[in-house]
């Protein structure tokens, strides 16, 4: 479980900072900013809770990872959807985006995964 505690702070820290540096100057509504927050400020904190492994930590741990993974589903496909995105203002190239997007999007569904599948280190 180390690996995907890690893999959560990683992900959480990188979404908060990509959204800063993407958004940077770029007039872009708080709401778009902060929800990048309310993803990562949940995967960085259940990590960190995980280091003592209970029922009610991992489920936290598995909800952090699928509100991830609710939020950065239609983030990505929209994206592919609409790719001439209009009024899409950031400091990434559209396609660079949505490749990191994709890549963070099926990140997430492992890390849901795994936290539900692996067993605990504790025998409750």
């Amino acid at each position: 479980m180390l690996f995907w505690r890690v893999t959560a702070i990683l992900l959480g820290s990188t979404l908060m900072i990509g959204e800063l540096f993407r958004s940077w100057g770029q007039q872009r509504p708080l709401v778009f900013v902060l929800d990048d927050f309310c993803i990562g400020i949940p995967l960085v904190a259940t990590a960190l809770l995980m280091a003592k492994d209970t029922k009610p930590r991992r489920a936290a741990f598995a909800g952090a990872w699928g509100a991830t993974a609710g939020m950065l589903y239609p983030s990505f496909f929209g994206k592919l959807v609409e790719q001439d995105a209009v009024g899409a203002a950031t400091n990434i190239p559209f396609h660079t985006l949505t490749a990191i997007i994709g890549f963070l999007f099926v990140l997430s569904l492992a890390g849901l995964v795994a936290s539900v599948v692996l067993k605990s280190a504790n025998t409750e």
